[in-house]
């Protein structure tokens, strides 16, 4: 019996379509799993650190040489993703993590723990809807770059103005648009990742989730901190 060709190319087609959406999948798990363990670790040495009077007096004299530490991490994690292994990958995120848990203690210290918690909640739930976004949504955000780009470049500049400035009203201002544009960036990350997973073939490299995990992090991070500023109460 003569089988018709278009239709064998149309049954190929879709099974090629199922793997790849499969594969992706897979992958982005791989991505979420290893931020929420990063978040996780971050949240756990932070509260740990608060918690002790001793950890803190400890921390606190170091507060600036660890955030230069984690400025070091980062930055050679982002230069080296492309050659770094799997392992190698896991042991810097895992470091960045815990060094950032360490320098988020004094979150703990100058708000109180239920508006923290209250804060994260609203974070997650965010984060949830514009990664259900990206994933669903048909419109390239590639557009978003530049615009996203500008606006990270402002927040930079307006925070370090205003380490001397010591304004109320900058701090409002560059927060409300610090939630637009790390908002804007875990969507167009998201779909940035998926993007490279699909260029990169089916077997991605550990260090590719463990690196998208880490820009992942980054936005939740970021955000939290954005919303925190608007809505956390001090003690």
């Amino acid at each position: 019996m003569n089988q018709d060709p278009g239709y064998s190319y149309s049954l190929t087609g879709s099974a090629s379509s199922v793997l790849a959406e499969e594969s992706a999948r897979v992958f982005m798990n791989r991505v979420y799993g290893w931020m929420a363990f990063g978040l996780f670790l971050t949240g756990a040495i932070a509260w740990t650190v608060a918690s002790s009077e001793a950890l803190t007096n400890m921390v606190l004299p170091l507060f600036y040489p660890l955030m230069i530490a984690e400025l070091v991490v980062v930055f050679a994690f982002s230069a080296m993703q492309s050659k770094v292994s799997g392992p190698v990958a896991a042991v810097l995120f895992i470091l960045y993590a815990a060094l950032n848990g360490l320098t988020f203690s004094v979150i703990f210290l100058a708000y109180e723990l239920g508006s923290v918690g209250l804060v994260f909640g609203i974070t997650a739930g965010a984060f949830a809807a514009l990664t259900v976004f990206a994933t669903v949504t048909k419109k390239d955000l590639s557009g978003w770059r530049s615009f996203l780009f500008m606006g990270l470049i402002g927040l930079i500049i307006a925070s370090v103005v205003n380490i001397f400035l010591r304004s109320p009203m900058v701090t409002f201002v560059s927060s409300c648009v610090g939630v637009l544009v790390f908002a804007g960036l875990t969507a167009y990350d998201t779909q940035k990742l998926r993007q490279y997973h699909a260029n990169s073939g089916y077997a991605s490299a550990m260090s590719l989730a463990i690196s998208g995990a880490l820009m992942l992090y980054l936005d939740f991070i970021n955000l939290f901190l954005m919303l925190l500023r608007l809505l956390g109460r001090r003690r």
